[in-house]
């Protein structure tokens, strides 16, 4: 049995820890004589893998010392590069997982977490005011969807194909995926919307993804938003209504295949009353591929290769970011994706930037530019809530993920949200 004790926790977030991964009985009495007859009856062997303990509280070094004074214990100090991919399990009902967005955007729940102490305050997204500070700096990605999911037909026999656009590699050509692919070989050609879509299908590369070229009259994003479907994530399985709930309400730049879900919060009211008060907005752009949805197949986290996108910043979101700092405020990060762009430039000089990134956020990661971030409840096993830990903390994230769970909230693309500051 392997658990992750994090030392400098507060002592009900630490007991709580403790519970949710050993198997205590209903009587355990919360301090370290306890926990020493609790572990030391227990049949199989505990590793124990201890973070902070340059921190450690005195109730976490006490508890530290019974531990360690079982027979069937072994000690060892946290290292990230060891992490497993199921350090990152949690345990989600199905129905916890949101098929619809809420009404109107900012009433869905917001889970405010202290980052230094690991405390839970309940709240609701339309509150986000009153955990800021005039003098914050909140960070967007303006990124807006492609209506990338194309349904179609082969020329010839009328047989049934679907596409997913996933990046554009050159003029009227596009990285793709599609289903069946059995069907999507090179020279194959397909039609969809009835004829005012084409496309050729040129080449076969890494993981199956097809390459293929279109043809068109008029404008190519103009067809697509016509004819193509939001391209929503697997786990939503209702049909969505209205194809600007998949969108932020600052959506600018098209060419994501899935939304920054963290922005879909916001309504247009809440950030003019946001900047009333003193806390400012900036804008990354980086487009959302279809990483996002691609599990994390390696059983040691340091395995897994990210997938690469695009990203850019505007010079006046980074003059913004460093007078944010110089003044003492906070910067914001209002995503994962806003986050690793961030990440990925670091403090930035006065100028545009513009680049890939491929950059993998996990425990032991040192930030360098942000100081809070908004996020959504993420997949279990996923880069994204190994993103989380890295900012919060391993203990602290899965302690939050658990009281999520058993305080329903919803999760996912259209379920409620996390403040991390």
């Amino acid at each position: 049995m392997r658990i992750t004790l994090d030392l400098s926790l507060d002592r009900e977030s630490f007991y709580d820890s403790i519970e949710r991964q050993l198997p205590l009985p209903d009587h355990f009495g919360r301090n370290a004589d306890a926990l020493h007859d609790c572990a030391d009856e227990t049949d199989e062997h505990i590793d124990v893998y201890a973070v902070n303990e340059d921190r450690a509280a005195d109730h976490a070094a006490k508890a530290a010392r019974a531990l360690k004074a079982c027979e069937n214990v072994s000690w060892h100090t946290f290292d990230p590069t060891d992490m497993k991919r199921s350090d990152f399990f949690y345990d989600l009902p199905e129905e916890l997982i949101a098929q619809t967005p809420v009404e109107p955007r900012n009433s869905s729940r917001l889970l405010c977490v202290d980052r230094q102490s690991g405390k839970l305050t309940h709240s609701h997204f339309s509150e986000l005011g009153k955990f800021l500070k005039k003098g914050d700096l909140l960070v967007l990605n303006d990124s807006r969807v492609l209506p990338a999911r194309l349904y179609g037909e082969k020329e010839g026999t009328g047989s049934f194909i679907e596409f997913l656009l996933l990046r554009q590699t050159a003029l009227d050509t596009w990285e793709i995926l599609c289903r069946p692919g059995k069907k999507a070989k090179p020279g194959a050609r397909f039609v969809f919307g009835g004829g005012k879509l084409r496309a050729e299908i040129t080449d076969i590369v890494e993981d199956g993804d097809r390459i293929a070229h279109f043809e068109y009259d008029g404008n190519f994003y103009e067809v697509l938003d016509e004819i193509g479907q939001m391209p929503l994530p697997p786990y939503i399985t209702e049909k969505l209504q209205d194809k600007e709930r998949y969108q932020t309400v600052y959506s600018h730049e098209t060419g994501s295949a899935a939304a920054p879900t963290a922005g879909l919060h916001f309504t247009n009211e809440q950030l003019g009353e946001l900047r009333e008060n003193g806390i400012d907005t900036a804008f990354v752009t980086l487009h959302v591929g279809l990483g996002t949805f691609r599990p994390v197949k390696e059983d040691k986290v340091t395995d897994h290769l990210m997938h690469t996108e695009s990203y850019y910043m505007p010079r006046e979101t980074a003059e913004k970011i460093l007078r944010t700092k110089a003044n003492g405020g906070r910067v914001i990060a209002v995503g994962t994706t806003s986050c690793r762009t961030l990440e990925s430039i670091g403090m930035p000089e006065v100028k545009d930037h513009s680049g890939d990134t491929n950059i993998f956020i996990y425990p032991g990661y040192e930030f360098k530019v942000i100081d809070g971030l908004i996020t959504n409840f993420h997949l279990p096993e996923s880069t994204l809530i190994m993103l989380v830990s890295a900012f919060l903390g391993y203990e602290k994230t899965m302690t939050a993920y658990k009281t999520a769970v058993d305080e329903r909230y919803r999760f996912f693309s259209f379920g409620d949200a996390m403040l991390i500051i």
